[in-house]
């Protein structure tokens, strides 16, 4: 049987835009307002699941509003930057340059102390692969970094394709297939201007 995984990524918020490491701050108006309109663009699934990220939990909360609320599993959480959580990307960059450098251009660094780039895609591979044959159509709102992870694993892509691949807000990106086998079908965005 085939597993359709679709991937949303949540709606705005303030740490987005400053594009801070794993903040969990909540959506902004905005973001909060699309994930509301958006709500009728999402299809039928057999499960509904969520990160633990704030963003994430609200995100869901406005798509699902009809629905039971998302089952938030840990396995989906954002990437561990360690130290470097709640910090900008350029802060991090003055302060330690090195650190980023090998951030960027090792997948097993993890200078900040988290997680480094191999971890995060062999965790969300983990989800992926743990999903049984009759999972049927599971949604999951998730951070773009596990969204990027996914593909990764799915496609059995080099590590370093992860920094190629971009997430917008509220945009899905769908798995079909089973382990070790999936097919990709990425970008749409969600709400009333998804035409």
């Amino acid at each position: 049987m085939t597993v359709r995984v679709m991937l949303v990524s949540p709606a705005t918020s303030e740490e987005l835009r400053e594009a801070r490491f794993g903040g969990d701050g909540p959506l902004d108006e905005a973001g909060a307002r699309r994930a509301r309109a958006a709500a009728g663009a999402v299809a039928r699934v057999d499960r509904f699941l969520s990160g633990p990220s704030r963003r994430c939990r609200e995100t869901a909360a406005e798509l699902g509003a009809a629905a039971p609320p998302a089952e938030v599993l840990g396995e989906l959480g954002d990437w561990d930057m360690g130290r470097w959580r709640g910090r900008r990307l350029d802060e991090v960059g003055v302060s330690e340059p090195e650190a980023v450098s090998a951030w960027l251009s090792d997948p097993a660094a993890a200078p900040h102390g988290g997680e480094s780039l191999l971890a995060l895609c062999e965790r969300v591979g983990g989800w992926l692969r743990s999903l049984p044959d009759d999972a049927g159509r599971v949604l999951a709102v998730v951070e773009p970094a596990v969204t990027r992870a996914a593909v990764v694993h799915a496609l059995s892509l080099p590590a370093e394709a992860f920094w190629r691949l971009d997430v917008a807000p509220l945009t899905l990106t769908e798995l079909s297939g089973r382990a070790e086998r999936w097919n990709l079908r990425c970008g749409r965005r969600l709400g009333a201007d998804s035409g």
